[in-house]
C-alpha cells in the first residue's frame, strides 16, 4: 500500500522479472539456511528448540523463555495474460501479459523485560513488484506486497512494541515459543496492554484458516476483512495501543491507532486527536459437535483527512478531484468473522464486512462491503500431514457514492478506469502448500480467478497464476 496522487499516472518503466528477482534469491538463501543456525543456538539456550518445545507442551510447568529469535523469508511470483479491456484509465489493471516478483524478509526478536512484560522488535525488508503495480483491483492478488515497489529490498521497522500482561489468578494456559511469542504460561483470566508500532491486524480480525498471506490465502480480501479500512501506513503498520481482556470462553479487545497523512500513504498524520482509528472486537469461543470454533464481532470508527465521494462527483468546482474535498471526517463499519474446525484435518471460515462508504478509502483497499468464505484441508488423508490446500470465494462491493465517483471518471488511490460499468468484484482462489521434508520451507502454487476486476463488468475476467516460496526459522 502506497501514497498515490489521485491524478498521477502509473510509472512507465517497470523493471523486468529478472531484475527484481536478482537480489531476492541470495537473501532468501541467507535467511533460510544461514541465520537458522544462529537462531537455533540462541533458542536452544532458552529451552525452545523443537525437542524442548514438545517437552514443554507435555510438562505441567513449561519452561519460561527470556528471549527468542525467529524469522521468515517469502518470495512470490505472479503472472497473468491478456484479458478483455475495451478501455482503461490511469489506475486500471494492465490487460497485457505480465510477470512480477516480490519478496519480504523479517526477523522476530522477543525479550522478557520483567514478569508479564515483553518487548518485541521486528526489522523487515521488502522489494520487488506486484502485478499491475498493485492498482486496478479491490481484492488484490498478493498480500505480501505494497505499492512501494522497488527493485532492491529496503529495510524498515515493521514492529516495535511492548506488552504487559496482568493475570487474575485461576487456571493457566501454556504459550508456545514462536514469532512475537515467548514460551511460558499465563493466567487464562487476564488483561494485556500493548503499545508501540504494530499492525492492527496483529490483534484484530484473526482467523486460523485465512489470515497470513505468507502461508495461507494470498488475496487481500481473503486474508482480511476487505471492508475494514484498518489504520496503517503504506506497508501495513502504524502506531497505537491495544487493551485485551481475556476469559476462558470469550475475549474483548479495544484498539486505537494512528492514520496515514494521505490516502494509502507512508507518513503518519501527526494530528492524532483528529486522525485516528478505533476498533472494538468481541470474540466468542464455542464447540459444535465437539469441534472448536470462534466468532468475532468487530466495530470500527475512523477519523482522517478524507475526501467525500458525493462532493467530488456533484460539485463541478472540484473537477472530480477528491483530494480537493478533504477535511477531517469519519468512517464507520462492522464485521463478522467465523472459523470452525470440522475435523482434525478440515476447517472452514466466513467473513462479512461493511462500511458506510461515504468518504474515500484511506488505508487498506477500495472496498465497502465483502462476503468471503472457504475451506482449508491438511494433507493427512494422502500421507502429507504437513501440506495444506485451500479454496475460497470472495464477493466485494462498493457503496453508491463510491461507484458513482468512479463511473464519472474519478480516481481513487487504487482504482480508476476512467469510467465504470459497475458489478461486484468476484474472486476465487485455490492453493496447495507443499512442505519440504525435514525443513521449514514451503512451496505453494496458487491460482486466482477474478471476475469484473476493479468492479467493472466491461473488463476481465482475469486469471492470475502464482508461485510462493516461504521459509521460517
Amino acid at each position: 500500500m502506497e501514497t498515490k496522487n489521485t491524478g498521477a499516472r502509473r510509472p512507465r518503466h517497470i523493471p523486468c522479472f529478472s531484475t527484481c528477482a536478482a537480489p531476492i534469491l541470495p537473501l532468501f538463501l541467507i535467511c533460510a539456511l544461514a541465520v537458522p543456525a544462529l537462531a537455533q543456538s540462541v533458542n536452544q539456550d532458552n529451552g525452545s528448540t523443537a525437542d524442548s518445545a514438545s517437552e514443554t507442551k507435555s510438562s505441567t510447568e513449561p519452561a519460561e523463555e527470556n528471549f527468542n529469535i525467529f524469522g521468515q523469508a517469502t518470495v512470490i511470483s505472479q503472472m497473468h495474460g491478456r484479458f478483455r479491456s475495451p478501455y482503461s484509465g490511469p489506475n486500471s489493471f494492465p490487460s497485457i501479459n505480465e510477470t512480477r516478483t516480490s519478496m519480504t524478509g523479517t526477523l522476530n526478536l522477543g525479550v522478557r523485560v520483567w514478569d508479564g512484560g515483553e518487548l518485541y522488535f521486528d526489522p523487515e525488508i521488502s522489494g520487488g513488484f506486484g502485478v499491475g503495480n498493485v492498482f486496478g483491483l479491490g481484492a488484490y492478488t498478493n498480500g505480501d506486497v505494497d505499492r512501494l515497489g522497488v527493485p532492491q529490498p529496503l529495510p524498515y521497522i515493521a514492529r516495535l512494541y511492548f506488552s504487559q500482561t496482568i493475570g487474575f489468578g485461576g487456571d493457566q494456559e501454556k504459550v508456545t515459543s514462536g514469532p512475537n511469542a515467548l514460551a511460558g504460561s499465563r493466567d487464562v483470566s487476564r488483561v494485556t496492554f500493548t503499545i508501540g508500532r504494530m499492525s492492527a491486524e496483529d490483534f484484530f480480525d484473526g482467523n486460523a484458516y485465512s489470515h497470513d498471506p505468507r502461508i495461507q490465502f494470498m488475496n487481500w480480501a481473503l486474508m482480511y476483512d476487505a471492508a475494514w479500512d484498518f489504520p496503517a501506513d503504506a506497508r501495513g503498520y502504524t502506531y497505537g495501543g491495544v487493551l485485551d481482556f481475556n476469559r476462558e470462553a470469550w475475549a474483548l479487545r479495544y484498539g486505537v491507532f494512528a492514520e496515514p497523512a494521505v490516502a494509502n500513504g507512508l507518513p503518519i498524520d501527526a494530528h492524532f486527536g483528529e486522525a485516528h482509528g478505533q476498533v472494538i472486537e468481541l470474540e466468542e469461543r464455542f464447540r459444535v459437535c465437539d469441534q472448536p470454533g470462534k466468532a468475532r464481532f468487530l466495530l470500527y470508527w475512523n477519523r482522517a483527512h478524507m475526501g467525500n465521494y458525493e462532493e467530488a462527483t456533484d460539485d463541478p468546482a472540484f473537477g472530480l478531484d477528491i483530494t480537493r474535498t478533504r477535511r477531517y471526517s469519519s468512517k464507520i463499519g462492522c464485521g463478522l468473522n467465523l472459523e470452525q474446525q470440522i475435523n482434525a484435518d478440515l476447517g472452514g471460515f466466513l467473513r462479512l464486512g461493511w462500511s458506510d462508504g461515504r468518504n474515500e478509502a484511506w488505508a487498506f483497499t477500495e472496498c465497502d462491503s465483502t462476503v468471503s468464505g472457504g475451506f482449508v484441508l491438511k494433507g493427512t488423508p494422502w500421507n502429507r500431514k504437513d501440506d495444506t490446500c485451500g479454496t475460497g470465494l470472495v464477493v466485494d462491493g462498493l457503496s453508491g457514492p463510491h461507484r458513482d465517483y468512479l463511473a464519472a471518471g474519478g480516481l481513487g488511490f487504487a482504482l480508476g478506469d476512467g469510467r465504470l460499468n459497475y458489478a461486484p468484484e468476484i474472486v476465487w482462489e485455490t492453493y496447495y502448500s507443499l512442505k519440504f521434508k525435514n525443513h521449514q520451507i514451503w512451496l505453494t502454487p496458487d491460482l486466482q480467478f477474478i471476475g469484473d476486476p476493479g468492479y467493472n463488468a466491461d473488463r476481465g475476467p482475469l486469471l492470475v497464476a502464482g508461485l510462493r516460496l516461504h521459509g521460517e526459522f
